[in-house]
């Protein structure tokens, strides 16, 4: 599919896509003779694996080193030589993505505590606004 739907699907702007692009982060699996991108459903999947860790707080090199590791692990192949002068076997690579998921679920924790904060605060202005409009009207 081209960049358009992959945006729509995504909820991700082309700008945004093209720039995980630059950064190697999410590479298009091809491009047409006319040079659009074209991805694939694959393709789509890790930028949505992107679009969830962006708001947790992940850097784009702990995007990169997760979606590297979780390739690894779904590749048909051995893990103890990666072939690229990293360690790695599959209880490194099944130990980094529990990081990773250890530290989603703090952050997780941390936003409910921002937005129980946030929703009380709400309470107290909506109710703030309710009690003037109550003296206004009486």
């Amino acid at each position: 599919m081209q960049i358009g739907e992959v945006a729509a699907r995504t909820e991700l702007s082309l700008r945004t896509i093209r720039h995980y692009e630059e950064t190697g982060l999410v590479v298009p699996s091809a491009r047409s003779r006319g040079g659009f991108r074209l991805y694939t459903e694959r393709d789509v999947a890790r930028l949505m694996v992107v679009r969830r860790m962006k708001p947790l707080g992940f850097t784009l090199d702990q995007m990169r080193e997760l979606l590297d590791a979780t390739d690894r692990l779904d590749a048909d192949g051995p893990y103890d030589d990666p072939g690229d002068g990293t360690t790695g076997g599959r209880p490194a690579l099944l130990a980094l993505v529990r990081g990773y998921e250890r530290s989603a679920a703090e952050q997780v924790d941390r936003l409910r505590v921002q937005l129980a904060r946030a929703e009380e605060f709400a309470h107290d202005l909506r109710t703030r606004l309710d009690a003037q409009a109550g003296l206004a009207g009486g």
